[in-house]
C-alpha cells in the first residue's frame, strides 16, 4: 500500500496537469490519441478513461474549450469527435457545465470554418439534441438553426441544414410539428446560389423525406424535387462531379427507402439519369451511381411494385446502357497465360458494374419485362466484327438467366443456338464466354436445358477442352462440366462418360495448373451425377488423382491438390466402400499427415480436407470409427472459429483502401461504419460445422463420445448472425446429436449415464432452439429451426417438460402473427396501381415461403399432439384463436390444408376428449370436403372420418350433412381423375368410418352398399390398408348391410377381395391378405353350389385366376 500511495500521488498530479489551464498538455494528450504509436495511444487512452470517470465535467467542458481555440485542425476535428463520445455521460454532467457545453456548441458552429470539423461538430449538437430536446433541455437551438438558415452567411445555412438532417434520422416523427415550416427552408435553399448551401438543403431534404410517415405528407414536399434535380444537374454543368456524387447517393437513399416519393417527377428523374449514366464524359464512378439509382428503384417491389416496368422507354434505355458498359473489356496477353492470378485481366470496373446490374435489373423485372429488349439487341451484339461485342452478348445471357429463367425455359431452342453458334468464334475470349454461358444456363435452366439439349451442348463442351492453343478455354470447358452434370440424371450423362473421361484424363496430364484443376472438378462432378457407372473408370482415373494428392506440395499447387482431395472423395461415395476401401486408407494417411503440419490460414486444403473427411465417413460407415480421434481436434476448431470482423470509419478515405484487393474481405456499410468480414472463416466455420452434422448422421451411436462437445459447441451458433449457412447446420445437427445420444444410452454405450442425461441434453438444446426461433430474421433458417425441433421432438419428446411446450406454442403464436402481417402488408402491394401479373407473381412465391413456416409450424403441432396426446390439449386451445382464422375462405388453399391437418391430428390422437372442438372445426371440414382444392378435400374428408370414428354422440348432428358432402365429392365427374382420386380415396374411407361407427344414425341399407359400390381402394395405399381391413372386420362378423338380403351383396365382395389379391401386398397388410384368403374358403365352404357358380360368373377373368389359385376343390363348372 505505501508503495501505491506516490504512484497515485504522481498520477494525481498529471491528471492536473493535463486538465490545468494550459491547454498544451491537453491538446498532447488529444494529439497522443491520435497516434501510430499503439503503445503512446493505449496509455492515452487509459489517461483519458481517467479523466471521464473522475474528472467528467472538467474533461468535456476542456474538450470544447479545444474544439473552440485550437489552431490545429486536426486536433479540433478529434476533439469534436470525443465531445460526441462523451454524450453518453451527459446525465451525470453538473447543470452549469450543461448549459456551457450547449452555449458553446452554438458558438462552435458559428465560429468553424474547416468542413470536415464542422461536420463533426454538427453531427455532435444533432445528437446531443436529439436525446435532450423533447424534454426541453435545449429551447434555444431550433431558434438559432431558424436565425442561421435565413441568414447571408454560406457556411451557417450550410451547418443549420445538416443539424436538420440529422434531427431527421435521430428524431423524425418529433419534428413533424414544423413541417410547413421546414418546407419552406428547404425549398428557398435548395434555390440558393451557392452550392453548398444547395446540396446541404439536398441532404436535409433527403434525410427528412425518409421520416414522412403519411402519403399526404410526402406529397407536400414532392415540389421539392425540381430543386433537387437542379442541384444534381448544376453540379455536372460546372464540373463539381464530387458534389453530384454526393446528390445521387442521397437520391439512391430515396429511392431504396421512399421510391413512391419520386412518382410524379419520375418521368423526369429517370430520364435525367438516363443520360447520365450513357454519359462518356463523365467519371466512371458518377455514372455507376445513376444506374444504381435506377437499379434501386427497379428493385424496390415492396414499396413501389411495378412502376419501374411500366415506364416508357426505361427498360430498354438502361440495359443498353448495361450492354454498352459489357464493351469496356481488353484482350489482354496476361488472360490468355491461364495463370490463376490473372483471371480477370483486361475486365475494367465498368465491365464488372455492368455484369453485376444487368443480374440485379433481370432479377428484379424478371424475363417477361427484360428479353424482349434482350432478343433484340443480343443478336446484334453476336453478328457484330467487333470480338468485344459478340463477348458481351454472351456475357449478357450468363447474367440475366437467373431473373429470367421462367421465361427462358420456354424459349430455350434460341438461346441454346445463340451459344452453340459462337462455340466456333475465331476469338478465344469470345469461346470462352459461349462456355460460360453453358455453365451459368445449366445452373439456372437446368434439368430442362440437359434433358432437350445434351446432345448438342455434352459433345460443344467435350471440342471446347481440345482447344490446345487456349488452355484457359480448354480449362473453363472442363470446370463447366461441373455446372451440367449437377442437372444431369445418370442416364443423361452416362453414355458420354467414356469420350468425357478419356478427355479429362489428358487434360490432367496437362502443364497448366488451371486446366488440370478445371479436369479435377469435372471428375468429381460426373462421378457424383453417374455414381455407380463411375465404377468401370476407377480404376483408370484413381492412380492420377492419387499422384496429385501425394505429389502436389509446392504453395503454388495448393488448390490442385484441394481439389484431388474432393475429386478423390466424392469418387469414393460415388462407387462404394467396396471398390475405394483398399485406397480409402492410403489417402486417409496423407489426410492425416497433412493434419499433422502447420497449415496457413488461407491455405484452401483446411476447407477441402474438412469435407473430404465427411465424404470418406459417408462411404465407409462405422469402420470410420477409428480415424474419428484424429479428424474431431482440427473440426471442432474450425467450427469454434471467431469471425474475423473489422470496424473503420467509412468517411476514412485510407481506411477504405485498406485490404481493398483481398478477395476474401467481405465489406458492407452501416451509417457512418464500414465493416469487413473475412468469408474464408465463415466458410470454414460453416464447413465444420455441416460436417460435425454429417459424422452424427453417419456415426451415430459411435458419435456419442462427442456429443456434449459438439453440443456445446453449435448451440451457441443458433445466434451466430454473420453467416446463415453456420447457423443453418447447428440447428441441422440437434437432433442428430439427441438420436446419437438416446442409441448410445439404450445400445449401453452410454457407460455411467442414464436417462437423466438424455433429459438434462433435451433441455439445453430445446431451450435454445426456441429462445433463437424467436430472434431469427431469416425465413429460410427459421423454416431449418421448426424442422429441427420437430425431429427433436419425435426422437426426445418424452422429455420435454411444460414449460419447454409453453416456451414453443409461444413462439408458434407468434410466429403465426408475424405470417398474417407480413402477407396484409403483401396485399397492400397489390393495390398499388402498377401492381401487374409480375408482381402477382412475386408476391405468390413470398408468400409459399411463408406457408412453408406455417406448414413447419402444424408438423411441430401435430408431432407434440401425437407425443402428448390429452395433456397437449390445453396448450392446442391457446393455439385455436390463431389456427382457425387460417381456415377461411380469405387465405390460400395450403393454409386451409395446413389448419386441418392440424385438427385432423388432435382428434385422431385425442379421440373423445378432442369432441368439445367438433362444433368448431367440424363446420370448417364439411365445407372444405367439397372444395375445389383437392389438397384441401384430401385432409377435410380425412378428418369427417376420424369424428365419425371417435365422436359418438357428439357427431351424431353432422351426420347428415357429411354424408351429403361425401357423396358430392364422391360422385363428382373429375371425381377419380389423377388429381382428384387421393381425396377421393379418403372420402371413401370416411364413408366406411360412418357406415361402421355411426349406423345408427344413418339409412344404413342404402349408405353401407353406396359405400361397398366404391370399392376397391386402389391409389391411397395406407388409406387401402385400413379400408380392406375394415371390409374383412365386417364381413368375419357377417354385417348383414355389407353382405346384403339372400347375400346380394356377396359378389362385389368376392370381387373387391380377388382385385385386392391380385395387387399382392399393395392393397392390404399381409395379415389382412391373408384374413381374405381364409374368408374366401369359407364362403366357399358353406355357399351353396349355384350361389357359387352365381358368382363365379360374375367375376372378370383375372379375379377368376386369382381365387381359383387359392380355392380347392376347384369350384363348379358351368
Amino acid at each position: 500500500m505505501a508503495a501505491a500511495a506516490p504512484e497515485q500521488h504522481d498520477l494525481d498530479g498529471h491528471i492536473a496537469y493535463v486538465l490545468g489551464r494550459d491547454p498544451a498538455p491537453f491538446e498532447a494528450l488529444i494529439g497522443q490519441l491520435m497516434s501510430a504509436d499503439n503503445e503512446a495511444r493505449r496509455h492515452a487512452e487509459k489517461l483519458f478513461n481517467i479523466c471521464r470517470t473522475q474528472h467528467g465535467d472538467t474533461l468535456v467542458l476542456k474538450l470544447m474549450h479545444t474544439l473552440q481555440y485550437s489552431q490545429v485542425v486536426e486536433i479540433r476535428s478529434m476533439a469534436a469527435l470525443l465531445v460526441r463520445k462523451q454524450m453518453v455521460i451527459w446525465p451525470q454532467l453538473s447543470s452549469q457545465s450543461q448549459s456551457s457545453i450547449k452555449e458553446q456548441l452554438i458558438v462552435c458552429v458559428k465560429q468553424e470554418q474547416v468542413k470536415t470539423v464542422v461536420k463533426k461538430l454538427c453531427d455532435t449538437v444533432a445528437e446531443l439534441a436529439a436525446s435532450i430536446i423533447e424534454d426541453g433541455q435545449w429551447n434555444e437551438l431550433f431558434p438559432f438553426l431558424f436565425q442561421c438558415v435565413s441568414s447571408d452567411t454560406s457556411q451557417w445555412k450550410e451547418s443549420a441544414l445538416m443539424i436538420f438532417g440529422q434531427l431527421a434520422q435521430y428524431m423524425g416523427p418529433s419534428l413533424h410539428s414544423d413541417l410547413s415550416t421546414l418546407h419552406s427552408v428547404f425549398k428557398q435553399n435548395l434555390g440558393s446560389s451557392m452550392p453548398g448551401v444547395r446540396l446541404a438543403a439536398f441532404r436535409a431534404t433527403s434525410s427528412f423525406v425518409q421520416t414522412l410517415e403519411t402519403l399526404q405528407d410526402r406529397e407536400r414536399f414532392q415540389d421539392l424535387l425540381p430543386g433537387m434535380m437542379q442541384t444534381l444537374n448544376q453540379a455536372l454543368d460546372v464540373h463539381e462531379e464530387a458534389t453530384a456524387q454526393e446528390a445521387l447517393e442521397m437520391f439512391i437513399e430515396i429511392a431504396g427507402t421512399e421510391p413512391q416519393f419520386l412518382r410524379k417527377q419520375l418521368v423526369e428523374i429517370v430520364s435525367n439519369m438516363l443520360k447520365i449514366a450513357d454519359a462518356d464524359g463523365l467519371e466512371d464512378a458518377t455514372r455507376h451511381l445513376a444506374v444504381e439509382f435506377l437499379i434501386t428503384l427497379a428493385e424496390a417491389r415492396e414499396r413501389a411494385p411495378g412502376m419501374m416496368r411500366r415506364l416508357p422507354h426505361f427498360i430498354g434505355n438502361l440495359f443498353a446502357i448495361l450492354m454498352k458498359m459489357l464493351l469496356d473489356v481488353e484482350d489482354s496477353t496476361a488472360w490468355h497465360s491461364a495463370e490463376i492470378e490473372y483471371e480477370n485481366a483486361g475486365e475494367s470496373n465498368n465491365y464488372e458494374f455492368g455484369q453485376e446490374c444487368l443480374d440485379r435489373f433481370a432479377n428484379s423485372l424478371g424475363g417477361s419485362s427484360i428479353l424482349p429488349f434482350a432478343f433484340e439487341l443480343l443478336p446484334l451484339y453476336l453478328s457484330d466484327q467487333d470480338w468485344r461485342k459478340r463477348h458481351a452478348a454472351l456475357i449478357c445471357l450468363s447474367q440475366i438467366a437467373e431473373g429470367c429463367s421462367k421465361v427462358m425455359i420456354r424459349n430455350l431452342e434460341p438461346i441454346v443456338n445463340m451459344v452453340l453458334n459462337s462455340f466456333q468464334d475465331p476469338h478465344p475470349r469470345v469461346r470462352w464466354a459461349s462456355i460460360n454461358a453453358v455453365g451459368q444456363l445449366s445452373a439456372d435452366l437446368g434439368p430442362d436445358l440437359q434433358e432437350q439439349f445434351h446432345q448438342h451442348l455434352l459433345p460443344t463442351l467435350v471440342m471446347g477442352m481440345d482447344d490446345l492453343l487456349n488452355p484457359r478455354v480448354q480449362a473453363h470447358a472442363a470446370t463447366t462440366i461441373l455446372n451440367f452434370s449437377e442437372g444431369c440424371t445418370p442416364q443423361i450423362l452416362t453414355p458420354y462418360l467414356d469420350i468425357v473421361v478419356n478427355k479429362l484424363l489428358v487434360l490432367l496430364q496437362s502443364g497448366k495448373r488451371m486446366v488440370q484443376e478445371g479436369a479435377l472438378t469435372a471428375l468429381a462432378s460426373v462421378a457424383d451425377s453417374t455414381q455407380m457407372n463411375f465404377q468401370v473408370y476407377y480404376d483408370a482415373v484413381m492412380p492420377y488423382l492419387k499422384a496429385i494428392l501425394m505429389n502436389a506440395t509446392d504453395k503454388s499447387d495448393r488448390m490442385l491438390r484441394a481439389k484431388s482431395m474432393e475429386c478423390i472423395s466424392l469418387i469414393g461415395m460415388a462407387v462404394g466402400k467396396e471398390m475405394f476401401g483398399q485406397d480409402a486408407k492410403q489417402v486417409m494417411d496423407v489426410l492425416m499427415s497433412l493434419q499433422g503440419t502447420q497449415l496457413e490460414h488461407d491455405d484452401p486444403i483446411v476447407n477441402y480436407m474438412l469435407q473430404a473427411w465427411g465424404r470418406i465417413c459417408k462411404c465407409l460407415g462405422q469402420e470410420f470409427q477409428p480415424y474419428m480421434s484424429i479428424v474431431m481436434p482440427p473440426l471442432l476448431r474450425s467450427a469454434q472459429l471467431k469471425p474475423d470482423v473489422t470496424i473503420t470509419d467509412a468517411a476514412n478515405v485510407e481506411n477504405d483502401n485498406l485490404d481493398s484487393d483481398d478477395e476474401s474481405v467481405e465489406r458492407i456499410t452501416i451509417g457512418d461504419k464500414k465493416i469487413g468480414i473475412r468469408t474464408s472463416i465463415l466458410e470454414e466455420k460453416a464447413t465444420a460445422c455441416n460436417m460435425l452434422c454429417c459424422y452424427a448422421v453417419e456415426l451415430k451411436e459411435g458419435f456419442y463420445p462427442w456429443v456434449d462437445q459438439v453440443a456445446s459447441t453449435l448451440v451457441p451458433l443458433f445466434n451466430f448472425y454473420f453467416h446463415e449457412d453456420v447457423r443453418k447446420a447447428a440447428v441441422s445437427a440437434m437432433p442428430e446429436l439427441l438420436h446419437s445420444a438416446k442409441l448410445a444410452l439404450e445400445k449401453g454405450v452410454a457407460v455411467g449415464r442414464n436417462e437423466s442425461y438424455l433429459k438434462q441434453l433435451t433441455n439445453y438444446v430445446m431451450s435454445a432452439l426456441v429462445q433463437a426461433l424467436h430472434k431469427e430474421p431469416e425465413t429460410e433458417v427459421l423454416s431449418s429451426m421448426l424442422q429441427s425441433i420437430n425431429e427433436c421432438i419425435k426422437i426426445v419428446g418424452i422429455f420435454l417438460e411444460g414449460n419447454h411446450v409453453k416456451s414453443m406454442v409461444d413462439e408458434f403464436k407468434q410466429a403465426i402473427t408475424a405470417i398474417n402481417t407480413r402477407k396484409r402488408e403483401r396485399a397492400e402491394r397489390a393495390k398499388t396501381e402498377d401492381f401487374g401479373p409480375e408482381e402477382g407473381e412475386i408476391l405468390l412465391e413470398e408468400n409459399a415461403l411463408e406457408e412453408e413456416i406455417f406448414d413447419q409450424i402444424g408438423e411441430c403441432v401435430s408431432t407434440l399432439v401425437k407425443t402428448f396426446k390429452a395433456p397437449f390439449l390445453p396448450f392446442f386451445e391457446e393455439l385455436i384463436p390463431f389456427i382457425t382464422p387460417m381456415l377461411g375462405d380469405d387465405h390460400t388453399a395450403e393454409e386451409r390444408r395446413i389448419s386441418i391437418c392440424i385438427f385432423d391430428d388432435v382428434a385422431e390422437q385425442c379421440q373423445g376428449s378432442a369432441c368439445k372442438y367438433y362444433d368448431t372445426f367440424l363446420p370448417f371440414l364439411l365445407e372444405a370436403s367439397v372444395d375445389a382444392d383437392p389438397d384441401v378435400r384430401q385432409p377435410a374428408v380425412y378428418g369427417i372420418g376420424v369424428c365419425a370414428q371417435f365422436g359418438g354422440v357428439t357427431f351424431r348432428p353432422f351426420v347428415g350433412e357429411a354424408l351429403t358432402k361425401i357423396k358430392q365429392t364422391i360422385s363428382q365427374p373429375e371425381a377419380f381423375t389423377a388429381n382428384n382420386i387421393m381425396a377421393t380415396d379418403n372420402a371413401v374411407s370416411a364413408l366406411g368410418k360412418i357406415c361402421e361407427f355411426q349406423r345408427d344414425n344413418i339409412d344404413s341399407e342404402q349408405v353401407v352398399p353406396a359405400w361397398l359400390s366404391c370399392l376397391p381402394i386402389r391409389n391411397d395405399l395406407a388409406v387401402a390398408k385400413l379400408v380392406h381391413a375394415q371390409l374383412c372386420s365386417m364381413v368375419e362378423r357377417s354385417d348383414p348391410q355389407v353382405l346384403g338380403a339372400d347375400n346380394r351383396n356377396l359378389p362385389k365382395v368376392i370381387s373387391v377381395f380377388a382385385e385386392v389379391l391380385i395387387a399382392g401386398n399393395d392393397l392390404a397388410s399381409e395379415a389382412t391378405v391373408e384374413r381374405i384368403v381364409n374368408l374366401v374358403k369359407r364362403m366357399q365352404q358353406t355357399s351353396s353350389p349355384q350361389a357359387l357358380l352365381a358368382i363365379w360368373s360374375s367375376l372378370q377373368p383375372e379375379e377368376q385366376t386369382v381365387l381359383q389359385s387359392i380355392l380347392s376343390p376347384q369350384p363348379p363348372s358351368r
